[in-house]
């Protein structure tokens, strides 16, 4: 069998709205994204999932709790599917973030990781999910840096096609994960030089 994951960013934060990247900050979800929440949880509390993971930041374990309260749907924070620490350039303005983004796929960002790890992070968290999960549905609730994880590993997209491409947001997304997944996971891909990824 496989395991169904659904997967939403975490709502709309107070940061977000002024341009901020909160990195491994706590961050606050704004009014509207208290509402966006309700919004999550209106759209997915019936859907026959098993379960809800979530990042153990707390923009995330906020949109889960406003999402799911007063269901039977068990919440399970994660730190594995933290948003990426960009160490010294946590709370630091987006578009300082962005234009250093490509240059910390594999070096970490000053004193914080890199998105590879972030990868191999998530992909430890899928290999555990597959084991203990198997045939079930599941959402996934965490940051844009984990999103682009679920995409290497799951559709194989490479992440250097992804760092620097504008983040759609939408209601969701839905991926497969394999029952027999392997022990370390797929190989992330990396872009061919010259050109993009398959």
């Amino acid at each position: 069998m496989a395991v169904e994951i659904v997967y939403e960013t975490h709502s709309l934060t107070e940061d977000n709205e002024k341009g901020i990247a909160t990195g491994w900050l706590p961050g606050r979800l704004s009014d509207q994204g208290r509402r966006f929440a309700v919004e999550l949880g209106a759209r997915r509390r019936d859907t026959d999932l098993a379960a809800v993971f979530v990042s153990d930041l707390h923009r995330a374990v906020e949109t889960a709790q406003i999402a799911f309260a007063e269901t039977m749907i068990p919440i399970r924070q994660d730190p594995r599917l933290r948003e990426c620490n960009y160490g010294e350039l946590n709370g630091s303005p987006v578009t300082v973030l962005a234009a250093q983004r490509a240059r910390h796929i594999d070096d970490p960002f000053p004193g914080g990781q890199s998105y590879r790890q972030v990868i191999h992070a998530t992909c430890d968290f899928l290999r555990e999910l597959a084991a203990d999960w198997d045939g079930s549905r599941v959402l996934v609730i965490a940051h844009s840096a984990n999103k682009w994880a679920l995409d290497c590993l799951l559709t194989g997209v490479a992440i250097e096609d992804l760092v620097d491409a504008p983040f759609r947001w939408k209601e969701g997304w839905c991926y497969t994960l394999p029952a027999h997944w392997p022990e370390h996971g797929p190989r992330p891909q990396k872009a061919e030089p010259g050109g993009p990824s398959r």
